[in-house]
């Protein structure tokens, strides 16, 4: 007896199919970074390698790419945790995920503006990723206390805090050396006694 194919819904992407995906999300995260969210996807689409039609059955609309961008950043940071705490030390992986938060928050003052045009504007966005946030440094948090290189008495979200406060300086032209300086200072004074 022959078997049904598997319906589109179900079957995993192709490869390429992933690769192009990828390459939309890379490119587009420079366009709008550039140009804001009025970025033409033509121009996006064309700078990634793909057609319109392959733009568009990806994301089918500008806030679909908007979103992707911002999701994907995400992505990469909540996945660095796992990466470095394989990699390092519970401390050394504490503090290259926290420079690494610093750059994230870089990234997303550059392209805040295309949030900001999301239909129903970006705080729901905001609100799903703060859990993939909050859990990576948690874990990590987590890693070094057991460890007994930090305090255990520190909780995961004022280090988030002090970090997030370091955003509200981006209109300073060196304000990323100084949040960089500033985890220094937050592992020092975090180290168990």
């Amino acid at each position: 007896m022959p078997t049904k194919p598997l319906p589109s819904a179900a079957r995993k992407p192709r490869t390429d199919a992933l690769r192009n995906r990828e390459r939309i999300i890379e490119v587009a995260k420079e366009a709008f970074s550039v140009s804001g969210a009025n970025a033409s996807l033509d121009d996006i689409a064309r700078q990634a390698g793909v057609g319109p039609g392959t733009l568009y059955r990806h994301f089918p609309s500008r806030d679909a790419l908007i979103e992707a961008v911002y999701r994907a950043e995400v992505e990469k940071l909540a996945a660095a945790a796992s990466g470095f705490a394989e990699a390092m030390s519970p401390l050394e992986a504490l503090r290259a995920w926290m420079l690494l938060f610093v750059d994230y928050i870089a990234a997303k003052q550059i392209i805040a503006p295309a949030l900001d045009t999301l239909a129903g504007g970006p705080a729901k966005l905001y609100e799903d990723s703060r859990d993939q946030i909050c859990g990576a440094m948690d874990a990590l948090v987590q890693r070094a206390i057991q460890s007994r290189d930090i305090r255990s008495d520190l909780d995961p979200f004022d280090l988030l805090r002090a970090l997030i406060g370091a955003a509200h300086m981006t209109h300073l032209a060196d304000w990323q050396q100084s949040a960089k300086r500033l985890v220094e200072i937050l592992i020092s004074g975090s180290r168990a006694k």
